[in-house]
């Protein structure tokens, strides 16, 4: 038997490989189905968005009934309790006897409280909506009664709120016109509602306007006072060579904001997800094509959303990946929630920055 002698500097050498590898190789993405058309719900379930509340449980609504503008419609929450494997069974916990019900967003406040937001249309197309909320102080297991939030006709939400670095609350708002379920009006307009922790109060700030509309904005504060906002663009669902996310600034914590302008990234008339995570890196989730809700890309900025190294599709192939929201827990891992297979299947991804930096395996139930 032939033996081996590994000089003291080679032998270091390959410690250090063997130490590193696993912060290089290790990482992988995991995909799962949570749920599809043979929920109860009915088939139809789109967005779905996730939340980590304060005794570790993940948290997950979506609205479902049989369509997009069917009237009998809810918004359904479902549960995995920590250190579990499987999801409750989705459960209503918002819905209007008269009205069809949209886009649901969860979130846990930093005082503990947990707010649900959700849309209410009052006619045969979204332009007809308003904003509701309602409020658990027992980490989502039972809800106060609806209010409204946002009167105004045309007004939705779609994304979570963020805290800015003086406290307050910022909730993302868009403003669609048109009246036309396969057109978004040029005066639609991407906006929040800003929340003084002081004065317990919401109030509306300035809206983004752009050329062709725009809606559903994710800002991120990037500095005191100085926030980046990029959202889903105007227009129709024909083919394109001018489709862009559009991109906003704001500086003075969002009460106003400059004109939205293209960006360097595609967009297909699809909703996006912007932040920031605990590293100090932005992530950006959005569909990386002008006319298809595929592939479903995320993508690092190391310095402030000035340069974008490193990006990796998640999902791609010959389905939609829509409606993206990301989370990161506090294990650090980042939690992407989206649906696919036109709006009928809820997935769960997980994965983390080194993955998005240097690839891994992929684990995932979707058909390549």
């Amino acid at each position: 038997m032939r033996r081996f002698c590994f000089p003291f500097f080679q032998l270091s050498l390959l410690l250090l490989i063997s130490a590193s590898s696993p912060l290089i190789f290790a990482s992988e993405l995991r995909i799962e189905r949570l749920f599809g058309p043979e929920i109860a719900t009915g088939p139809y379930k789109h967005p779905a968005r996730i939340e980590e509340l304060r005794n570790g449980d993940l948290y997950v609504v979506y609205y479902g009934g049989e369509g997009e503008y069917a009237t009998a419609t809810g918004v359904f929450g479902s549960r995995l309790k920590a250190g579990r494997h499987k999801w409750t069974t989705p459960q209503r916990i918002a819905s209007d006897p008269f009205r069809s019900v949209g886009n649901g967003v969860i979130w846990q406040a930093p005082d503990g409280l947990v707010w649900l937001f959700y849309v209410v249309r009052y006619g045969a197309t979204w332009s007809t909506s308003r904003v509701q909320a309602k409020v658990s102080r027992d980490n989502a297991e039972t809800w106060s009664d609806a209010f409204p939030l946002v009167s105004e006709a045309g007004m939705m939400v779609c994304n979570k709120p963020i805290v800015l670095r003086n406290g307050d609350y910022l909730l993302p708002l868009y403003f669609e016109g048109g009246n036309n379920p396969e057109f978004t009006g040029a005066d639609s307009s991407g906006l929040f509602l800003r929340y003084g922790a002081a004065e317990k109060m919401w109030q509306q700030t300035g809206r983004i306007r752009s050329a062709t509309g725009n809606i559903q904005p994710v800002a991120v504060e990037v500095r005191d006072n100085f926030l980046v906002a990029y959202c889903r663009r105007g227009g129709n669902y024909e083919p394109t060579t001018n489709g862009w996310l559009v991109r906003a600034e704001s500086r003075d914590g969002g009460w106003t904001w400059s004109e939205g302008v293209n960006s360097q990234f595609k967009n297909p008339n699809a909703a996006v997800d912007f932040i920031q995570l605990r590293s100090g890196n932005l992530l950006l989730v959005f569909n990386d094509s002008m006319n298809e809700r595929t592939p479903l890309t995320v993508a690092l900025s190391p310095d402030g959303d000035q340069t974008w190294p490193w990006r990796r599709n998640v999902a791609a192939g010959p389905y939609d990946y829509g409606y993206p929201l990301a989370l990161q827990t506090r294990d650090g891992k980042i939690h992407l929630i989206f649906t696919s297979h036109e709006r009928t299947v809820v997935n769960h991804a997980v994965l983390d920055e080194q993955w998005i930096q240097h690839g891994g395996p992929v684990k995932s139930w979707l058909p390549k």
